[in-house]
């Protein structure tokens, strides 16, 4: 999975761009924050494609966090203690995560508004050494010691030869610290994935496959405008697993227009009985401006009753669960330990560096004297990005420094996304100066919540429990709200922060 959302349900959200800057991956309300104004079924999200990861930030900044601290009842309350502390999100700040963004596809899928394009040719000499350039000069720029993983999304980076994907890696070994076990991922259309394309990707340093299938019936993939048919679906999934054993993750989409309940089952059936150990699910999009949303305004196409839709994805939870798989993330399912390493980047606040069209970042660029992370969007047309990259080295097009607060906003909203929640370590890098406990242990919404059994706050730190993380767009903007009143956000911004929200829980 790139770290974008790309198939998932619309997500009430704030900017919490994907690296590949097409998706939306936190649950949550419009506006980060937002308050709940009124009772509705609660409706998911799917992709994290997605992402942002919490940023951090500075001790000079971190002030708010010690005050606010203060004002509540004991202090800091049990976790870190209230005092200088460490920098905020400076456990490892000498490492990061890479996505890469390939934006070229073949053709446009008829759900797809992600940044990518199709275009007559491609100059992949060029684009190679923008990758590269760019890479180079965000790693210098981050001072990062050490690669964790690399990504490979898009757009379709199958179609870009194994030697651009092992110049990038070359690039980044020569500029960081790229561990031989590093998880490297690559994004494959099965159009683009025989078995001689693949030993050449592992050749060039790639060692675990995510491939689009999204479905794995003819009529199915022609209505989402899919290249291949079912049968290529599953040879490309075959040859990547016995390429890439245990390492080999299938995407798949649920909730399409007419898709029924027994159908879906099918499918899913189908899904288990071929994928490896990784397997990501996730609700179709119907994004305005997509052929397939106009078909469904129009008429022409029905839309999926909300009651479906949350019975095909409770029953996925259950097969998967029963069939062995661990339910890790909202989205995504694991067995035998083979967890998305990159995609875990993002959902626990670890700093990641987007290059490429329209990435998305979060680091520290220390090399500048900066001492907070920021928020980065890489360029977005290609043609303009590797002018821009030919000129200064990168083409970053926006960099917004995040305050404590949106920092911490972040965090809650997509490490809540994982079975593992936010621990009070984690939360503790981010707040050295008001623990997990001092903010959601006090009396208000997060206890509520713990109350109705949709949360947990203990030793091992604020999670979801399995009702919970179905629900979790209707729980955040609760804990976001109690979250900004501890640490003194002016009501005014808390106020604004709910128009147009409305989403409680059943």
């Amino acid at each position: 999975m790139r770290h974008s959302q790309r198939r998932g349900r619309p997500l009430r959200a704030a900017s919490l761009q994907s690296p590949a800057g097409r998706g939306r991956l936190c649950p949550g309300p419009a506006r980060l924050g937002a308050r709940p104004v009124r009772a509705e079924p609660r409706r998911w999200h799917g992709r994290g494609h997605g992402a942002m990861a919490a940023a951090a930030g500075t001790r000079c900044c971190s002030r708010g966090l010690a005050a606010a601290a203060a004002a509540l009842p004991g202090g800091g309350g049990p976790g870190p203690v209230p005092g200088p502390g460490p920098v905020p999100g400076a456990a490892a700040p000498a490492t990061a995560a890479l996505y890469v963004h390939w934006p070229y596809c073949r053709q446009r899928c008829s759900y797809c508004r992600f940044n990518t394009y199709v275009v007559p040719a491609v100059d992949e000499a060029a684009v190679r050494a923008c990758l590269v350039r760019e890479a180079q000069a965000l790693l210098r720029l981050s001072q990062v010691h050490s690669v964790t993983s690399v990504f490979f999304g898009g757009g379709t980076p199958s179609l870009a030869s194994p030697s651009t994907v092992a110049a990038v890696l070359e690039a980044v070994a020569g500029a960081a610290h790229l561990p031989p076990a590093a998880e490297v991922t690559l994004e494959a259309n099965p159009s683009s994935t025989s078995a001689s394309r693949l030993a050449g990707f592992r050749a060039a340093g790639v060692n675990r496959i995510s491939i689009g299938v999204q479905a794995l019936d003819d009529a199915e993939l022609r209505l989402l405008g899919r290249e291949h048919t079912a049968a290529e679906a599953r040879k490309a999934v075959e040859a990547a697993r016995g390429l890439f054993p245990g390492r080999t993750s299938i995407d798949l989409l649920f909730g399409l227009p007419g898709q029924s309940r027994d159908a879906w089952a099918q499918r899913l059936e189908a899904a288990l009985g071929l994928c490896d150990h990784h397997i990501s699910l996730y609700q179709l999009t119907l994004e305005r401006g997509t052929a397939l949303a106009a078909r469904v305004r129009s008429g022409a196409l029905p839309a999926p009753p909300q009651d479906l839709l949350a019975d095909m994805y409770q029953t996925a939870r259950s097969v998967l669960v029963a069939s062995g798989f661990r339910h890790y993330e909202v989205s995504n399912f694991a067995r035998k330990g083979a967890l998305s390493t990159h995609n875990l980047s993002y959902w626990q606040g670890d700093q990641y560096i987007g290059v490429g069209p329209g990435a998305h970042g979060r680091f520290v660029p220390r090399a500048e004297g900066g001492c907070s992370r920021e928020a980065r969007v890489q360029t977005l047309e290609p043609v303009a990005w590797m002018r821009e990259v030919q000129s200064q080295g990168h083409g970053t097009r926006s960099r917004v420094v995040l305050s404590p607060l949106e920092q911490l906003e972040e965090l809650l909203s997509l490490a809540l996304r994982t079975d593992e929640g936010i621990t009070h370590e984690r939360w503790g890098h981010f707040s050295p100066q008001l623990s997990l406990q001092a903010v959601f242990g006090q009396p208000g919404e997060a206890r509520a919540l713990q109350q109705e059994g949709w949360l947990v706050l203990d030793s091992g730190g604020l999670r979801c429990t399995w009702a919970g993380l179905a629900v979790l767009d209707s729980l955040l903007p609760d804990l976001l709200w109690q979250l900004q009143r501890a640490l003194g956000a002016p009501a005014e911004r808390r106020r604004d922060s709910g128009k147009g929200t409305s989403c409680e829980r059943p």
